[in-house]
């Protein structure tokens, strides 16, 4: 069922959407934003590669190396393509939401800073959610209808959670606190790029959402992974899932600056 070429043609799948992505950017007419930081981009499929060679190789001591690599392209790119409005709370908090991720990336690499790693990761997720609400027009007014139609249109996604955190709560010990609070976090970073919809234009809404929610499967893979039945390919989904969802995020707020501009 589970086999190298299994986990061969997982890794082959991930690493040609994240090619087509980025290749397909020097297509795209949004000039202000276009090829000139694209090296960076270069970097982090690069650092993907590489770790998810080292992954299907269960290669932990080179990862050392080739983990950290991947969050630090993306966040010189984005460093980059912000700064004209670098100054700005926007451009602050998805810079920091992206180096906490960073932080979080290197601290998992000891089991035994697990912990650290969680709440490096909350952080980041606290950054985004209110990067997220910048990055979209005001909200009026919620009415209680308003509020019922969100439930209902988040349900899937408390559900999916919940499914998750039902089947490692036996193992979690005293780490059940952390995690709940990082679920309830994760679940409001998904939920606020939902509420994005008709509030940004299409590509920065659909890129933030879907990149949000691969952040969420990936955390779910992980912590199904540690916390209640390890399986082969956890590794290559975790690190696959992962990548593409913070390159979507970033993708996301770009999309968001260059509609801004027009």
């Amino acid at each position: 069922m589970f086999g190298p070429t299994n986990l061969f043609s997982k890794t082959l799948f991930f690493l040609r959407f994240l090619a087509n992505f980025i290749f397909s950017l020097r297509k795209n007419p949004a000039k202000p934003l276009r090829d000139k930081h694209i090296i960076w981009l270069y970097l982090f499929l690069l650092a993907t590669l590489v770790d998810l060679g080292f992954v299907m190789e269960q290669n932990d001591e080179m990862r050392f190396f080739s983990k950290p690599l991947i969050l630090a392209g993306l966040i010189l790119y984005f460093y980059f393509i912000s700064k004209p409005i670098r100054s700005t709370l926007l451009a602050k908090t998805i810079l920091a939401a992206l180096l906490f991720s960073w932080l979080g990336d290197v601290l998992l690499l000891w089991p035994q800073l697990f912990i650290y790693g969680l709440g490096a990761f909350l952080m980041a997720h606290l950054c985004y959610i209110l990067g997220f609400r910048l990055a979209q027009q005001p909200e009026g007014r919620l009415d209680s209808w308003h509020i019922i139609r969100s439930f209902f249109y988040n349900l899937p996604i408390y559900l999916l959670a919940g499914f998750a955190f039902y089947l490692i709560y036996p193992n979690l010990g005293g780490l059940k606190i952390p995690v709940i609070a990082y679920i309830l976090v994760i679940i409001g970073m998904v939920t606020t790029a939902r509420a994005r919809f008709k509030k940004t234009n299409a590509a920065s809404f659909w890129q933030v959402f879907v990149g949000a929610l691969l952040f969420l499967i990936s955390d779910g893979i992980l912590a199904i992974a540690r916390f209640f039945n390890d399986f082969p390919e956890a590794g290559i989904l975790i690190m696959g899932t992962y990548a593409t969802a913070q390159l979507l995020l970033v993708m996301g707020i770009r999309s968001y600056l260059v509609g801004a501009k027009k």
